[in-house]
């Protein structure tokens, strides 16, 4: 008898669908903070949304839709970047994040726990690195992949 592979994150998390509605409720919940919105005061994309869930989907085990349709780790992170330190703004974009998951009908761990550590991680690791200057980032970077087990080499 073969063993059954254990979902990754994106399967558990109901695939591109269910991403989709996290991106959103984030969204609205970030538009809506004082001080997470004025990261979005220069406007956004008009495909914020899908764009960030297939971020999220690729660096959560699925596919690699966001590297194959708009680019890298690199593009992602200098977007990200030049601001100077903002740990209020990351604290608030990760509560937001903690009530969008509820929003979204992500409720119970062990994937609770995981979208939230994620994003933890991101936020105040890959996405606030390059304080000074967006040029600091270097090109090629990968997009990180991230499991239950949290960072994956």
């Amino acid at each position: 008898m073969q063993a059954v592979p254990m979902q990754s994150v994106y399967e558990a998390a109901g695939g591109t669908e269910g991403l989709v509605r996290l991106a959103a409720a984030w969204h609205r919940r970030v538009l809506a903070d004082e001080v997470v919105s004025h990261a979005f005061s220069h406007g956004y994309h008009p495909d914020h949304t899908e764009r960030l869930a297939a971020y999220w989907a690729e660096a959560l085990g699925g596919p690699p839709t966001y590297s194959e349709t708009y680019g890298g780790e690199t593009e992602v992170v200098r977007m990200h970047s030049g601001n100077g330190p903002h740990e209020e703004m990351d604290r608030r974009a990760i509560a937001c994040f903690d009530q969008a998951l509820t929003d979204a009908g992500f409720t119970t761990d062990p994937l609770r726990r995981a979208l939230h550590d994620y994003f933890a991680w991101a936020t105040t690791t890959t996405m606030s690195r390059y304080h000074h200057s967006a040029d600091d980032v270097p090109a090629g970077l990968p997009i990180p992949r991230w499991s239950w087990d949290g960072l994956q080499p």
